[in-house]
């Protein structure tokens, strides 16, 4: 029987589309892959890849070898995880990003209980609203809330959100209570993702353009802007709970209040997820599987 030394770089490069991208998937150098790669060609006596500066793509051969030999690396992959688990303890850096409040406040003390449960894993976790390239930035997985783009990524919803709108007393004073959504054209609007919110009454939405005097990205500077009487805020309720808990904002609008987005966990194809990320993206999903906003 022939070796099979080479194929696992092979599958990686082909599904990586490039040798850089596959070695750090691996954890090896470009050199190794390009090696492995050159000598199962040899073997086999046919070019399974066509290579340029800019584009590495399977030539006809490579990709009818690819078609039988995805499968085989990832039922290898799994065997030898499935032994792993039994006799070690997760190790290595679990890396992950995360974005906004339900991140840092729910996200964040979830991944810490299960690093209690696997002494000898690392946990690495980077709060940042930016798009992450899996590969390039070594990530295993990132949460994400709202619409996804259709990006060929995986996605798992983990928690369903629903919206309230707030503002602070001194704000409603000056300016008055909203009683409907298209009310919110005179009002002074804090935005965070987008200058158009959504609302709900008795099955119908309505989509509302609104404007204000404060936008950020980022969801503790909108709650604080709100604090200060800047204008109307519209999040996910966890963002304002406690606040409206002491009194410090104050509900508005809410028989409008929309059921909201999704919060999801987002990854890259899963024959590439070591096992510390599968079995912490399943620990989160069992996690909140019972979660309300």
């Amino acid at each position: 029987m022939d070796s099979f030394d080479g194929v696992i770089e092979f599958v990686a490069v082909a599904e990586c589309h490039g040798f850089a991208a596959a070695a750090k998937q691996l954890g090896c150098s470009t050199s190794h892959v390009s090696r492995q790669i050159s000598r199962l060609e040899q073997r086999l006596g046919s070019a399974l890849l066509a290579r340029t500066t800019r584009l590495v793509s399977l030539t006809q051969s490579g990709a009818v070898y690819y078609q039988q030999c995805k499968e085989l690396v990832v039922g290898l992959q799994q065997a030898n995880e499935q032994i792993s688990q039994q006799q070690f303890q997760l190790n290595g850096t679990l890396r992950v990003s995360g974005a906004g409040p339900f991140a840092e406040q729910f996200v964040a003390p979830a991944l810490m209980a299960f690093a209690q449960d696997h002494p000898e894993l690392t946990i690495d976790m980077d709060f940042n609203s930016r798009i992450v390239n899996f590969v390039e930035d070594n990530f295993d997985f990132a949460i994400r809330y709202g619409k996804l783009a259709d990006s060929g990524l995986i996605a798992r919803k983990l928690a369903s959100r629903s919206m309230m709108a707030v503002a602070s007393p001194g704000y409603l004073q000056r300016h008055g209570i909203p009683t409907h959504p298209k009310q919110l054209t005179i009002h002074s609007c804090l935005i965070s993702n987008n200058d158009h919110w959504q609302f709900e009454h008795e099955g119908v939405s309505q989509s509302i353009k609104i404007s204000g005097r404060w936008r950020s990205n980022n969801a503790h500077a909108v709650v604080q802007a709100c604090q200060q009487g800047l204008g109307i805020a519209y999040m996910p309720k966890s963002s304002f709970k406690t606040l409206v808990e002491h009194g410090l904002l104050t509900p508005v609008l809410e028989p409008y209040w929309s059921k909201g987005a999704s919060s999801w966990i987002v990854y890259q194809n899963r024959r590439f997820l070591p096992l510390r990320a599968r079995l912490a993206i399943d620990y989160l999903i069992a996690y909140f599987s019972e979660w309300r906003e």
